[in-house]
């Protein structure tokens, strides 16, 4: 076996692992159109080996020919739109035929220039080189900026370039004076083992990206509370947290919020209708809400947004919005008349600390909101003591 066949055949092995492993992510990931455009590329890419063979040793090898360069430019088309789908926007399947029928007229072309000219290569490889450049740029110009991001850009890059190397490399090692030469020959050798390279840099990238992408999926799941749809009280707390990171351009703002007789209407409805009314409220904090607050569920009824940058009279102004539009809510199977209230606590603190003694005063708040009779707002009076509890510890008491 010569060494640019077994070559082939390493990349042919490449190739269909990296296949089958995005083929299974696409089954758990969100981007399964990506992973699977991944996968099916990687997959089709993987057939040039079948045909670098009939190429070799074929009767005729100009079909066996075509379909190398076919099976190498669809795959690099299926690994463009993946990427284009990831980091912009999907590619519509007209957009894909196109650009693989305009490869594969420019290989056409190609077959009545003579192998041996700089003009040859060039052609033949710069198709590969443009989709891949496509790609490129899409990386760079996208706002996913991470690490993991910008190195699959670089590899992007010299993956483009390298077509572009092979071009030279073709005329100064020589790719044989037929299709059938090419397997013996050095540039054959250097083409696939550099080819090697570029598949597994940019496998491994593309499976870190959605790998990482999969694990904050399923990260933000655990921090999502299912029903109302916002964060939890674990989910909160970190986005308070880095919240408070951001510039400070004034005092901040927590607002907690309870429904009102909440136990009744599940003793009196069912918990269905509990859940209906949850699922609501989730939606009226979703819509009503500043932009920039953070919204979480962080009990049964029980309910806290945190407003950075903002103070106590626009944080009550928040609240009374939020108390009149629970009262005109519609929950979905309630009966005529059905109302829900809320009662309200609003406290500030300023700076990058304090977060967990305005949560208490939010919370005496509260407490001195439905004492007063419920379905109201209260700011925090200085002078009350603080009921008892501690925030992400013990329930707070009411």
């Amino acid at each position: 076996m010569s060494s640019a066949v077994l070559f082939l055949v390493v990349n042919f092995v490449i190739a269909t692992c990296f296949s089958a492993v995005f083929a299974v992510i696409s089954v758990y990931s969100r981007w399964r159109r990506v992973a699977m455009s991944f996968a099916i590329g990687l997959g089709v890419a993987s057939l040039t080996m079948l045909f670098e063979f009939g190429v070799a040793y074929a009767a005729d090898a100009r079909p066996w020919s075509a379909g190398v360069y076919a099976t190498v430019l669809a795959g690099i088309v299926f690994l463009w739109a993946g990427i284009e789908e990831l980091y912009r926007k999907p590619v519509s399947v007209w957009h894909g035929v196109l650009v693989f029928v305009a490869g594969m007229a420019i290989y056409f072309i190609t077959q009545n220039i003579p192998r041996g000219t700089w003009l040859y290569p060039v052609l033949y490889q710069g198709s590969y080189a443009a989709v891949v450049f496509a790609g490129t740029y899409t990386v760079f110009r996208s706002s996913r900026r991470e690490p993991l991001d910008r190195a699959l850009g670089f590899a992007l890059l010299v993956g483009a370039l390298h077509f572009l190397a092979k071009a030279g490399l073709a005329v100064a090692l020589g790719s044989g004076d037929s299709p059938k030469d090419y397997i013996s020959t050095h540039y054959a050798i250097a083409s696939q083992s550099i080819t090697a390279i570029i598949i597994v840099a940019v496998g491994l990238l593309l499976l870190a990206i959605l790998t990482v992408d999969l694990m904050a999926e399923e990260r933000g799941k655990a921090e999502r509370d299912s029903l109302s749809g916002l964060r939890n009280r674990r989910g909160f707390e970190k986005d308070v947290q880095v919240a408070m990171l951001g510039p400070v351009r004034g005092p901040h703002s927590v607002i907690l919020c309870d429904l009102d007789h909440f136990k009744s209407i599940n003793d009196t409805y069912g918990h269905h209708a509990g859940d209906a009314v949850i699922i609501a409220f989730g939606s009226l904090l979703n819509r009503e809400a500043p932009a920039g607050a953070i919204l979480g569920r962080i009990g049964g009824e029980e309910f806290a947004i945190f407003l950075p940058n903002t103070e106590l009279s626009a944080a009550v102004a928040v609240a009374e919005r939020l108390r009149s539009g629970i009262r005109a809510m519609d929950v979905p199977g309630m009966p005529q008349g059905f109302v829900v209230s809320a009662s309200f606590g609003v406290s500030t603190f300023s700076g990058d600390k304090g977060f967990e003694d305005a949560v208490r005063n939010a919370d005496a708040a509260l407490y001195d909101a439905k004492r007063a009779g419920r379905n109201r707002v209260q700011t925090f009076q200085p002078a009350r003591v603080a009921v008892a509890g501690k925030w992400g510890g013990l329930s707070i008491v009411r």
